[in-house]
């Protein structure tokens, strides 16, 4: 798990590729390393543990002037964070320098076999035999692209590979597998490569494009390799033979990231999370006619009615969104669903038929579980749809039908404003199958989506009274453990808001259905562990009343997510954050927003990193 980038062109390579690492940061930031080309020919490494920064911190050591490099920053999976563990690593001449994404399952037996050639290996990691292998290929004889194939026919699993040559201007990527993407740019004599969009956008911050314009961009596919020269991008197959592969446009937009004045970006995307419901619903809600249309869902009334039963999978998040997607189906749609981690999906033989609608829940869209769970669904008669929010990714290209969230770049490891995008398109998408199925009539599709219109200013309420959240928080901070509990649809919600507050605050926290409290985590409640309950007036209402008195009962502290105007449970419980009254299959929406906020300032009063939390990487592309 990484960010990695390089650069070569008519600039100092190594300003550009340390902006670029500093914007991919949200990827891993165990260590970091840059190794650039000098003009004399020599390549010099620098690394350090910990964050991008750290490799400024030697004023006596002058930065390095080569206009060619490649640097990491790394999320550790192979040996601790060291400075020899941190890429790149190189092989036993030092002229051959490697940045790696994806594990080689594998290395352990390539890494006898090399050590019994005489190659001495300087690190823990499974990233070093790459180097070594391309280092063998071209003592055959072979260029450093043919190295670099012949390499990739020897590792196992799935790759992004970047690599440079002492004495040759040029970088050489290679990508195999489901390994996170990697994305190309040349422009006016310059080329970068990368593994995420945000790193283009020094390329580009100085350009002739301007903020408004955009920049050529190709993403790699499965076996192919990219050599990137000042002159342009060379591609080619897993054979070695040239590919004619067009650059696409990609906007300013899609790079540019900024915090827009906010503490931390994940309260920006917070913030940010009406105008990602509005993106959500463009262009694929009729609200005159009262009906979701769901133009790129490109299956007729026909085609979805044969659909009879719905699987959704994900991982983390997605996978709490996938569990009120569940839910949404089967009350929208009347068809049976159901849900699971993509990360078990594959390994348990699913049963897949051509009535069968698998729905893979995805951010980045390069998630290696779900990847691999959509792979596995293709092998099947059943039709395959991604929610995700990224255009250009493995999941997009795996789909059948791929419904973009458009919520811009989330830098904040922890994800929110997707979050809600993802809910949001699940919505309309239950919404369309209830009406292809004749599930629904007209009177209640029009309430669906009068219901989706009032969304984001719902939204926009809430966030207008974050500050009724930073007062809780204060009085919450400090505990170590928390409860959650909801019942039915808001039930993934429980999960979903334990989750935040362990990713960002590091305090323990455990959801349950607020039915399943009697049967066990009951004996864990007392004053010190506060209990959050997700109440809203639903039809479950009644039943979380009684779940909070069982609470209450044995001295344990609750808060509340409650409808306005609730006088009942607001008189019982110790502490209460309001939502607006909506139709229950938006309410999960709306009590997610609390507590985001909920777990954004506790992290804060902590002292944690909230965009950046230890051991989390927000694009997961290893098993």
């Amino acid at each position: 798990m990484c960010g990695i980038v390089g650069y070569v062109g008519d600039r100092p390579a190594w300003p550009i590729v340390l902006e670029g690492l500093r914007r991919l940061e949200y990827r891993g930031y165990d260590s970091a390393g840059v190794a650039v080309l000098e003009p004399e020919g020599g390549l010099q490494v620098r690394k350090t543990v910990g964050r991008v920064l750290g490799l400024l911190h030697d004023a006596s050591c002058p930065d390095p002037v080569g206009s060619a490099g490649l640097g990491h920053t790394r999320w550790a999976t192979h040996g601790r964070p060291s400075e020899a563990n941190a890429h790149p690593h190189t092989d036993c001449t030092g002229r051959i320098a490697v940045a790696h994404n994806g594990i080689v399952e594998n290395y352990l037996s390539l890494k006898r076999e090399l050590q019994q050639q005489g190659h001495v290996f300087k690190s823990e990691t499974d990233t070093e035999v790459i180097s070594h292998l391309i280092e063998d290929g071209m003592s055959s004889g072979l260029s450093l692209p043919r190295a670099v194939l012949r390499m990739g026919e020897r590792v196992q699993g799935p790759q992004a590979v970047v690599a440079v040559l002492e004495g040759d201007d040029s970088l050489c990527a290679l990508r195999l597998g489901h390994a996170g993407g990697v994305a190309v740019a040349h422009h006016e004599g310059q080329g970068i490569v990368s593994s995420d969009l945000p790193a283009l956008l020094p390329l580009i911050g100085q350009s002739s494009y301007g903020r408004a314009g955009h920049l050529p961009v190709s993403f790699l596919e499965d076996g192919e390799v990219a050599v990137v020269t000042r002159q342009g991008i060379t591609f080619l197959d897993r054979n070695g033979k040239s590919v004619d592969k067009p650059l696409r446009s990609v906007s300013l937009d899609d790079v540019l990231v900024d915090r827009a004045g906010y503490r931390h970006f994940m309260l920006k995307e917070i913030m940010e999370q009406p105008q990602a419901v509005v993106s959500s619903l463009r262009d694929r809600v009729d609200f005159d006619a009262g009906r979701v249309t769901l133009p790129e869902l490109a299956m007729d009334d026909a085609e979805l009615a044969k659909v009879r039963r719905v699987v959704l999978i994900g991982c983390g998040t997605s996978l709490n969104a996938a569990q009120v997607g569940r839910h949404l189906v089967e009350r929208l749609a009347g068809i049976p669903a159901e849900a699971e981690s993509a990360s078990e999906f594959r390994y348990r033989d699913p049963f897949l038929d051509d009535g069968t609608l698998v729905v893979a829940v995805g951010q980045s869209g390069e998630t290696a579980d779900t990847v691999a769970a959509m792979e596995e669904a293709r092998r099947s008669d059943a039709s395959l749809v991604t929610i995700c929010n990224a255009p250009d990714s493995q999941a997009t290209r795996l789909a059948d039908h791929a419904l973009l969230m458009r919520c811009g770049v989330e830098v904040g490891v922890a994800s929110t404003k997707t979050f809600l995008a993802s809910l949001t398109i699940l919505n309309l998408l239950a919404m369309r199958l209830g009406a292809a199925r004749g599930y629904a009539d007209a009177g209640t599709q029009r309430a669906w989506t009068e219901g989706l219109a009032r969304l984001p200013g719902h939204i926009g309420e809430m966030l207008g009274r974050a500050g009724d959240v930073e007062g809780v928080a204060r009085r919450y901070y400090d505990r170590r453990n928390f409860l959650y509990l909801a019942r039915g649809i808001n039930a993934p919600i429980a999960t979903e808001g334990a989750l935040k507050l362990k990713e960002i605050s590091y305090i323990h926290a455990e959801a349950y259905p607020a039915g399943e409290m009697k049967h066990g985590p009951i004996a864990l409640i007392d004053h010190a562990m506060p209990t959050l309950a997700i109440a809203p007036r639903d039809a479950l209402y009644d039943k979380m009343v009684n779940n909070v008195q069982e609470v209450k009962a044995r001295d344990g502290d609750v808060l509340a997510v409650l409808t306005n105007g609730d006088d009942r449970l607001s008189t019982l419980v110790d502490d209460a954050v309001f939502i607006p009254d909506a139709p229950a299959h938006l309410t999960p929406l709306l009590a997610t927003v609390p507590l985001q906020l909920l777990a954004y300032n506790i992290a804060v009063r902590r002292g944690c990193d909230v965009d950046q939390p230890r051991n989390l990487a927000k694009s997961v592309t290893v098993e």
